[in-house]
């Protein structure tokens, strides 16, 4: 779901991170990936990455892998997210995806329905790879179609000034000690409110994002054995307690049609005193507003939950296409940028997290919120059950449609689950 904040772009279909100005290279290519007489193989890889991160730096690491596999070559086709939907889409509907493709979440499901990507827990097998080091797979019926290269997290953020303001002595860790800090941040003087809620259908990641999220950080699922599981008690929980931010007048006005960039703007501007977002955020947020004062926190959990904390988390993630004839060479590549060494230079570059879990990214020279964010990072686990979810986005609207029905009054939570488990089970069957 993209956003229009200048410098914002996507880093999964759900999700969105700051960015730099990129150029426009054209995803696809006529001269395909193939052997050459001399018996090297050509891998053609279409990614978004290379666009968004500085020049020349992937570059670097797809030259250190051909010369330490000068039989493989790598031939980047690298374009802007937009661009490289597009032709990715086409491809796997026509079975002719590059060789090594970037991954958005949620495309795997279509992607993997269609037999245009392969299935890598296969890969792994014959190449006898260990998957225990990977921080997370995208699974569909217990084969792995997605690897997570690099994570962009969704902590909490919380205005320092505003809390003091209102007398919150510290970080809320808790649903409870979250009520409060929003209350009296929302009680504190002019129009200030102490949390932002963005839920504009038009873009609905804000269920992703910004609701769901509670249920993660609570060990919460909205799925069993992979199906809808909309009306448990955690759910529940979770919609009622967001339910109570409203009634309780501490969440921005304007939620219902607005988007991630609002949010983030308030924030910036000293309008809110906390939000969940992306921590690609950070330095965007610092040059808008060099004198704010705010820190990263893991998002507040049910009282009394002692549990690991699911954070919320888009990724760069990576597949094969199943058409290659070069599956051993392309996982090779794959099993390349997850190794622990290139997967921490890798998400250094792109202030992001490894996928790899044994990798630990350089912060010697970015913001110590990076640095705090990684070890939220590192003492929860990645969760967003959307990612290879079939039509991710219109069971995210859905939901939405029926929880501003709950929050202006005109559904009861009972209710608003019962519809959206109905909706939701008749897209995943």
């Amino acid at each position: 779901m993209a956003v229009g904040v200048t410098r914002l772009k996507r880093v999964i279909g759900a999700a969105a991170a700051v960015t730099v100005a990129f150029g426009a290279a054209a995803c696809g290519s006529d001269d395909a990936g193939g052997t050459d007489a001399g018996g090297a193989v050509t891998l053609e890889f279409a990614q978004w990455w290379g666009a968004e991160l500085p020049a020349g730096e992937f570059d670097k690491i797809i030259n250190d892998f051909t010369a330490q596999n000068p039989n493989i070559k790598i031939k980047l086709l690298s374009a802007p997210y937009a661009s490289t939907k597009q032709q990715l889409v086409t491809g796997a509907a026509s079975k002719t995806l590059p060789d090594v493709v970037g991954l958005d979440g949620a495309w795997v499901s279509d992607f993997a329905k269609q037999g245009a990507i392969t299935n890598m827990s296969e890969l792994m097998t014959e190449a006898k790879y260990d998957p225990a080091e990977l921080a997370s797979q995208v699974q569909i019926e217990n084969k792995t179609y997605m690897i997570p290269v690099v994570n962009f997290v969704y902590p909490l953020f919380v205005n320092k000034d505003l809390l003091t303001k209102a007398g919150v002595d510290k970080t809320p860790a808790t649903r409870s000690e979250f009520l409060d800090a929003a209350k009296k941040i929302s009680a504190s003087g002019g129009d200030v409110k102490g949390w932002a809620l963005p839920l504009d259908t038009a873009v609905p990641n804000g269920i992703q994002n910004d609701v769901m999220s509670w249920l993660w950080a609570s060990g919460g699922s909205m799925l069993q054995d992979g199906k809808p599981n909309l009306q448990s008690a955690p759910v529940k929980s979770t919609v009622e307690y967001v339910k109570s931010l409203n009634d309780a007048g501490v969440i921005a006005p304007g939620a219902l049609t607005m988007k991630e960039q609002d949010k983030v703007e308030k924030f910036t501007n000293g309008q809110v005193g906390m939000m969940i977002d992306s921590l690609a955020h950070i330095n965007l947020i610092k040059e808008n507003a060099p004198n704010l004062k705010f820190e990263v926190a893991a998002v507040p959990a049910e009282d009394g939950y002692t549990g690991k904390r699911g954070i919320p988390y888009a990724s760069w993630g990576i597949g094969i296409s199943d058409s290659t004839e070069h599956k051993a060479e392309a996982f090779k590549f794959v099993s390349y940028l997850m190794s622990k060494d290139t997967n921490a230079k890798l998400s250094t570059i792109a202030n992001g997290f490894p996928g790899n879990k044994n990798a630990q990214p350089d912060f010697s020279t970015s913001d110590p919120l990076f640095k705090t964010a990684f070890d939220i990072y590192q003492q929860g686990y990645p969760a967003n059950e959307f990612v290879g979810l079939p039509k991710s986005e219109d069971l995210m609207r859905s939901f939405d449609e029926q929880l501003q029905l709950v929050l202006t009054g005109k559904a009861s939570v009972d209710d608003a689950l019962a519809k959206s488990q109905e909706s939701w089970s008749s897209v995943i069957e």
